[in-house]
């Protein structure tokens, strides 16, 4: 028989198009079948939570035809047994978003998670993981449009970098975040697999994929650990709403549809937040010591019994001396309980005490007599005349307006200016009318987790971690029962508290024994950009290494000093490039750059429009991403924050430089910052 000619490229592509056509439709065919499920169980609960589960099952297997349902395949050597002398036979899985089976239950794609599909991300010339060929493919639409074999076990085959990885990650990006499942990198995989029992925490440059990571390492521990973390939850933390919305899509892509996303500011949700602190306020507020202040504050209504307790019980009236009390109160003390646990307690341990002297008296007596003594109108305003309930919010805002009472609990922590500082210039008469802030807010959060326990997640994964306050973190910190997933960059820190190194940040969240993992590698922000904005690390961050950029395309930038008429005809050229573009400016100067903007009829979106255009606030720009972007002013956004030092401007300044993906264009009218000068061979004359 004659030998088949080799399959062209165009055959191979032919053929994996009818592969991926095959697996939509086991997959609508997966899908239909958890549809025609019906709830249904003993009782009404039982069956309203299988409704829940099923219908949260038939979302995760909803198909994206905007996107390719696998996007790699290896074929590796199957093992054999040890000592056998058969040839290892071929296998073959096909690597996408989610798992797709075929009516016998084989699998037809093979979910990124999988451990067999780590072999995709890993697998490299020197440790081939046993795969013989990687194949990733290109697509676009849903549909494949392209392919590329790696032989891995072939010597001749030139090393050459990925021209399909390149491209994917220099897409143009336009509306919220894409997930990276098609460009995970081994650095980053070893992140996303860390075990669900240990903490890691991510230290990375603007665009090393540090978000990318922490939402995949996520989607990986549910799907590994489904079982723990269904009944535990996992938490998304991001520092704004603008920030959430734009990452919002990746789980759902991912498959997971089931997972919260919040701010800190939603966390501590308590009262009304009706103003905002000025920067030194809200420092002192976010200091550590405010903790102390707090639980001195919380404890100290607690009063020494003078008086014994007296229960009718009966035809008699039981006595139990202040003495008996007091041993109790400093016996709950001791024990570390939440200011209300040890208080529901003391009622208990007093009712023993009672119950104690009954049987001596010869009376037969069980728990529920004791009950009964526990509720008891005399044990009742016993326990509260020494041990009085509290409210959380009631205690911060006594703290904050009582000068007294300011004063005792703060004596040796805080020095008389600073409780001048924090504290509200009246009292106001309720807890809603009172001036709240989101410093106090965290110090509401603070005093509640003193008097009861928060119940704790099994995961939480927090971004942009370096902007948070001892405070803040330690809010964070309280409700991980698990572990956590800690996102930032030292070098990006703008507020006036933020984090100086990730030991300390771990410290407050109560992760002391995190493991640190640095991101080296830069996919996002291009070389030319990258060398550009560094400038600045040696002033701001000079511990922490540039990016090692490993993108073919170097990218554009431009240096333009120009009026305001200038200005707007780079935005009109640089929109004409193909991609999303973002124009970064000071908060200050927004309102007026949207409107020369609007004069030029250049219409440009929200930050939760999802629009081609966009005008962002630099306070806001942290974590966004555009292929192109222009920075407004630089000096301006610079020197805004100048009044708590030069460093969280020019961090800020940072951040929106790094936003960048394909050109940074940098618009100024005043000098730009020392730090920046050096780089002023890009410069190029107004237009």
């Amino acid at each position: 028989m004659a030998a088949q000619p080799p399959a062209t490229p165009e055959d191979v592509l032919a053929t994996e198009r009818a592969y991926m056509r095959r697996a939509r439709t086991l997959l609508g065919a997966m899908r239909e079948r958890t549809v025609s499920l019906t709830a249904q169980s003993g009782d009404h609960v039982s069956t309203e939570y299988l409704k829940a589960s099923l219908y949260r099952r038939a979302k995760a297997l909803e198909d994206d035809p905007s996107l390719p349902l696998f996007f790699g395949r290896i074929d590796r050597l199957q093992t054999t047994e040890p000592g056998s002398d058969a040839p290892a036979d071929a296998e073959t899985f096909h690597i996408g978003r989610r798992h797709v089976m075929d009516e016998a239950g084989d699998p037809v794609v093979v979910d990124w998670r999988a451990d067999v599909a780590r072999a995709f991300y890993q697998a490299t010339r020197s440790d081939p993981h046993g795969v013989t060929r990687r194949r990733r493919f290109g697509f676009a639409a849903g549909e494949l449009t392209s392919f590329e074999d790696e032989h891995l076990l072939d010597p001749d085959e030139p090393d050459t970098a990925s021209r399909i990885l390149a491209e994917e990650i220099e897409q143009p990006r336009v509306g919220p975040m894409r997930d990276i499942v098609a460009t995970i990198q081994p650095e980053q995989d070893d992140v996303v697999r860390f075990p669900l029992e240990r903490s890691v925490c991510v230290q990375g440059a603007p665009g090393t994929g540090k978000t990318a990571v922490g939402l995949h390492r996520a989607a990986y521990l549910l799907h590994t650990y489904r079982d723990r973390l269904r009944r535990t939850g996992v938490l998304i933390l991001g520092p704004n709403r603008a920030f959430l919305h734009y990452i919002s899509q990746v789980l759902p892509a991912l498959g997971e549809v089931d997972v919260q996303q919040m701010t800190v500011s939603e966390l501590v949700d308590h009262v009304p937040i009706r103003g905002r602190d000025d920067l030194e306020t809200a420092a002192l507020k976010g200091d550590p010591r405010m903790a102390h202040v707090i639980r001195r504050a919380i404890w100290s209504h607690v009063n020494d019994p003078v008086e014994p307790l007296h229960v009718p019980r009966g035809a008699r009236t039981w006595r139990v001396p202040a003495s008996e009390a007091a041993e109790t109160i400093a016996a709950l003390r001791a024990r570390g309980d939440g200011y209300a646990t040890a208080r529901a307690l003391l009622a208990q341990r007093l009712a023993h005490r009672v119950l104690l002297r009954i049987e001596a008296s010869g009376q037969v007596t069980d728990d529920r007599v004791q009950n009964a003594v526990a509720r008891s109108r005399p044990m009742k305003a016993y326990v509260d005349a020494i041990w009085p309930a509290l409210d959380p919010a009631k205690i911060v805002m006594r703290l904050l307006s009582d000068t007294d009472f300011l004063a005792d609990a703060a004596a040796g922590i805080l020095r008389d200016d600073e409780q001048d500082l924090i504290r509200w210039s009246r009292a106001p008469r309720s807890v809603r009318s009172a001036p709240w802030t989101h410093a106090d807010a965290v110090l509401v959060d603070e005093a509640t987790a003193m008097m009861q326990r928060f119940s704790g997640l099994g995961h939480v994964v927090l971004d942009e971690a370096q902007d948070l306050s001892p405070m803040e973190l330690r809010a964070v910190g309280r409700r991980i029962s698990g572990s956590t997933t800690v996102l930032g960059d030292i070098a990006q820190g703008t507020t006036p508290w933020a984090t100086p190194a990730w030991p300390d940040a771990l410290a407050h969240l109560g992760q002391e024994d995190a493991h640190i993992e640095i991101l080296r590698q830069g996919f996002r922000v291009p070389a030319t950009v990258v060398a550009f904005s560094s400038r600045l690390l040696p002033t701001i961050a000079p511990e922490i290494a540039p990016p090692e950029p490993v993108r073919t395309n170097r990218g554009q930038l431009e240096v333009i000093s120009a009026g305001d008429a200038s200005f707007v005809s780079t935005v009109r050229r640089v929109r004409e490039r193909p991609g999303s573009l973002g124009v970064i400016a000071s908060d200050p100067m927004v309102d007026e750059v949207g409107r020369w903007l609007q004069e030029a009829g250049l219409a440009f979106g929200q930050l939760d429009d999802d629009a081609a255009s966009t005008l962002v606030p630099a306070s806001l720009a942290k974590g966004l991403e555009y292929d192109h972007v222009v920075v407004v002013e630089p000096a301006a956004i610079a020197s805004e924050e100048r009044s708590t030092g030069e460093l969280s401007g020019l961090r800020r300044l940072y951040v929106a430089l790094t936003r960048a993906v394909s050109s940074l264009t940098v618009v100024h009218s005043a000098p730009l910052p020392e730090a920046l000068l050096d780089a002023d061979a890009h410069r190029v004359p107004s237009s």
